[in-house]
């Protein structure tokens, strides 16, 4: 049975130990071990030692040479984390470029990592669809996988920096779990709840539910949504199992003001000043929502065919949607007007995944070997019914006029006969891989694997299909077995290009031209440790990814791509969790990032400079929290910590210009007290509520100093 490495299988595992029938004393034994065990975990609650999806295999993270960082359910619950983004600023090296838009295809929150954006599509190692803002009621941790890993995970998901991947609740053999109620500024309010129920000794069933609603920073702006995920798991017999997992999303929302600095013509902003005195206006009404309803599947089944060998099979099932209306507002060049795009946007994206995994461990000779070898299936279809864009007024920075119709009535009126019709575009990709993690000694190891995908695009006019070969090694040798590690990889991903519409210079002979994937290698040395009886974890790291075959514009015929371009992204990163004294963790992370194009046509405007994409060069994060363990005041506890991100060019392009965002230092500080059947806790985030912002091209203001109270009922 695939492990899940969590406090939830801790109790699981124990509870298959006792029967109905055992006597009451035999319970009470029990129940005095389960709280050891629970004791025992809550001490290290900034990390997860074992993974089983970075690797597709039972793997300490001392022995992985594979980098990856871990946020916590109870790091989340310590900090009152009401959305994904408070929950990966305690992530080494990323940070959000866009909030979530809500439209169709690639409406989920975009972040970059290692110089490369990335969305948050993976759940549980598995394709999970979302146009919207995850809820993290249902997350046990999230791992933050760093470098191209396309060889276990393919390319339609994930980038170049590496991939978001969220780890769910899972059931467990005893009857528990708690109910929470959240209340903040800017009108927040959230109710929770995960109860657990065991329906006999082999099936369990866990519930977790969540309400939330929230008003803008600004003078418009809301959120509101409705999240159920009901979890099932069956243990058959000793060989077979089941797990099921499920979550329904209902989520309406005004999306958020996008500020978009023009790409076509000379930069007209040279300072912060116009955007930092419309800080607190949205440019919208709540008249204008988006609704992004999402719902997915995942149905896992586990044999165990010998002592060594073990069948996983896995069929995923995602559906998201997008109905409302999106509007973004464009730079018109004049240092001082936005001109409003709005469009009614209506599409719809289905996913289905299908896995047959054959995880073993065994030995050839004295060599130990730990292997995973599957097929995988993956097919995606995107539908549009959306109309097109169309101008509704100009927003003004200088003096806040704004010209446009921010009512539904208005903007329906806008779009009467500017329907585009109906669209599909459907992908398919079929893969075979295989990882083998081979100890040479008890000391060294050594990682090989290998990934073959088949790509096929299809569209109402047309078909395409590519083949992909993605290779990964990776190096451990345990300087202090299972205590000090340095490691090493070679990690390949990839990205299947879409073919596009090419001509000659004058605009004949148009013609569809098919390319190369583009490919991604990345090499990365490093040092893990895990130190004074588990206590202290850090990992140090340098990485070197290099890009090729990125598309660029012909610099003989403006109408005709050709492939060619490239991009090195190289940095350092350290990654830090403790529990120095009883009660007392920590959690930091520092990360260096050194990205550029190397090579593109120079009338494109970015050889020798940053992609937008990269964001800050520099981010810092640290949270520590120390509750008193003993004495009167026992349960009382207190946090601190906060984010640095370096000023980086939201626009950077030799032919147009740059356009810098402030660097920032945001603090945040948490009071608590805790027993065993309630705890009390109030967040102040943004303590010196200082004004930053995010982007990709964009210009975005960010939330100003909030509060929340928590509290929390257990059973």
């Amino acid at each position: 049975m695939k492990k899940i490495h969590t406090i939830y299988l801790s109790v699981l595992l124990f509870g298959a130990t006792v029967s109905a029938q055992e006597k009451k004393d035999q319970e009470k034994d029990s129940l005095k071990t389960l709280k050891e065990v629970i004791v025992n975990s809550n001490k290290y609650k900034y990390k997860r030692e074992k993974s089983t999806t970075v690797s597709r295999m039972p793997l300490n993270n001392i022995e992985n040479p594979q980098v990856y960082n871990t946020v916590t359910a109870e790091l989340m619950k310590e900090q009152l984390v009401t959305n994904f983004n408070d929950a990966l600023k305690n992530a080494t090296g990323i940070t959000r470029l866009w909030e979530s838009t809500g439209r169709g295809g690639d409406g989920a929150e975009y972040f970059t990592m290692r110089g490369f954006s990335v969305q948050p599509t993976m759940i549980n190692g598995l394709p999970g669809i979302n146009n919207g803002s995850i809820d993290p009621a249902n997350v046990d941790n999230i791992e933050v996988i760093k470098g191209p890993s396309g060889t276990l995970f393919g390319s339609s998901l994930i980038s170049y920096g590496g991939l978001i991947n969220i780890v769910t609740k899972k059931p467990y053999s005893r009857f528990g779990g708690e109910i929470s109620y959240n209340s903040g500024t800017y009108g927040m309010d959230r109710l929770t709840a995960d109860v657990n129920i065991p329906l006999n000794s082999d099936v369990a069933l866990r519930i977790n539910t969540a309400y939330q609603k929230e008003n803008s920073f600004q003078d418009a702006g809301f959120g509101k949504s409705f999240f159920f995920a009901p979890s099932l798991s069956y243990k058959v017999n000793n060989k077979l199992s089941f797990l099921i997992n499920t979550e329904f999303t209902n989520r309406n929302s005004s999306n958020a003001p996008m500020l978009f600095l023009n790409r076509n013509s000379d930069l007209s902003f040279d300072s912060m000043e116009l955007f930092e005195r419309n800080y607190k206006k949205s440019f919208t009404s709540n008249e204008l929502s988006i609704s992004n309803p999402t719902f997915s599947l995942q149905a896992q089944m586990f044999y165990k065919l010998s002592d060594q060998w073990t069948s996983q099979t896995v069929l995923s099932r995602s559906n998201s949607k997008t109905n409302g209306y999106y509007s973004y507002l464009f730079d018109a060049s004049n240092g001082n007007d936005f001109t409003r795009s709005i469009s009614k946007r209506n599409g719809e994206t289905l996913a289905t995944d299908i896995q047959q995994n054959f995880i073993g461990d065994f030995k050839i000779g004295n060599l130990r070997n730990r292997l995973v070898a599957g097929v995988d299936y993956y097919q995606s279809n995107i539908m549009n019914g959306s109309t097109g864009w169309v101008g509704n007024g100009i927003v003004s920075l200088i003096d806040g006029g704004d010209t446009g119709d921010l009512t539904q009535a208005g903007v329906d009126n806008l779009l009467v006969g500017s329907f585009e019709g109906n669209s599909t575009a459907e992908v398919e990709v079929i893969s075979a891989y295989a990882s083998d993690v081979l100890n040479i000694t008890d000391k060294l190891s050594a990682m090989a694997s290998l990934r073959i995908d088949h790509f096929k695009s299809t569209t109402a006019t047309e078909e395409r299909s590519q083949a992909a070969v993605s290779p990964k090694f990776g190096l451990v040798y345990m300087l202090i077995k299972d205590k000090v590690s340095v490691f090493s990889n070679y990690m390949n991903g990839f990205v299947n290009v879409t073919p596009r519409e090419v001509s000659e210079v004058d605009g004949s002979n148009p013609r569809i031209k098919s390319f190369d994937p583009e490919q991604a290698n990345q090499y990365e040395f490093g040092l893990k440790t895990n130190l004074y009886k588990d206590i202290i974890s850090a990992s140090i790291s340098y990485y070197n990814i290099d890009v090729k075959n990125k598309l660029m514009t012909d610099p003989n015929n403006i109408n005709n791509a050709i492939q060619g371009g490239e991009v090195n992204s190289k940095g350092v990163e350290v990654s830090f969790t403790a529990n120095p004294v009883k009660g007392f963790n920590i959690i930091a992370g520092f990360s260096n990032n050194k990205s550029e194009v190397t090579k593109d046509n120079p009338g494109d405007g970015y050889l020798g400079l940053r992609p937008e994409e990269a964001g800050p060069e520099t981010l810092v994060n640290l949270w520590g929290n120390y509750t008193l363990t003993s004495g009167k005041l026992k349960g009382f506890g207190i946090g601190f910590g906060g984010n640095y991100a370096s000023e980086y060019k939201t626009l950077n392009r030799a032919n147009i210009g740059t356009f810098e965002l402030p660097s920032y230092t945001i603090v945040n500080s948490a009071l608590s007290y805790s027993n065993d059947k309630f705890n009390i806790a109030l967040k102040l985030n943004n303590v010196f509520n200082e004004k930053y912002y995010s982007g990709w091209s964009t210009v975005t203001p960010q939330r100003l100093r909030s509060v929340t109270a928590g509290l929390t009922y257990k059973f």
